[in-house]
C-alpha cells in the first residue's frame, strides 16, 4: 500500500488511536459529555478514511489528482468538524462545526465523482 491509499489508511489509524484514547479518557473521568464528537471522530476518521483507503487500493485507476483533492477536503473536514462539535457541545458556538460539516459533505461529493469516473475500471 502506498500513495493515496496509504495516506488515507494512516489517517484512519491515527483517528482510531485518538478516538480510543479519548474514549478511555471519558471513561476514566466518567464524563461522556463530548461523546458525540468522539463518535464523529471514530466514524468519519477511522471508518470513513479506512473505507476510502480500501477503495483507492482496489481501484488503482481512481488514484489521480481528484483523489488527492478528496483527501485534502476530507482531512480538512475532520480536522475542523471535531473541534467544532466540541465547541457546539460546550456552548461556544456551532459555526466551526457547520464549516466542518460542509467540508465533510463536499469530501463525499468529490468521492462520488471519483467513484463515477472510475466505475468502468474496477
Amino acid at each position: 500500500m502506498r500513495g493515496i491509499s496509504l495516506a488515507f489508511m494512516l489517517l484512519a489509524v491515527v483517528s482510531a488511536l485518538l478516538g480510543m484514547g479519548w474514549g478511555i479518557q471519558m471513561s476514566a473521568t466518567d464524563d461522556h459529555s463530548l461523546s458525540i464528537a468522539h463518535a464523529h471522530l471514530n466514524l468519519l476518521g477511522w471508518v470513513g478514511f479506512a473505507i476510502f483507503a480500501g477503495f483507492y487500493q482496489m481501484v488503482p485507476l481512481a488514484r489521480g489528482r481528484l483523489a488527492w483533492v478528496h483527501f485534502a477536503i476530507a482531512l480538512a473536514g475532520v480536522v475542523i468538524i471535531i473541534p467544532g462539535i466540541v465547541m457546539a457541545l460546550t456552548d461556544n458556538g456551532a459555526a466551526v462545526a457547520k464549516i466542518g460539516s460542509v467540508l465533510t459533505f463536499l469530501s463525499m461529493a468529490v468521492f462520488l465523482l471519483v467513484v463515477i469516473r472510475s466505475r468502468n475500471t474496477a
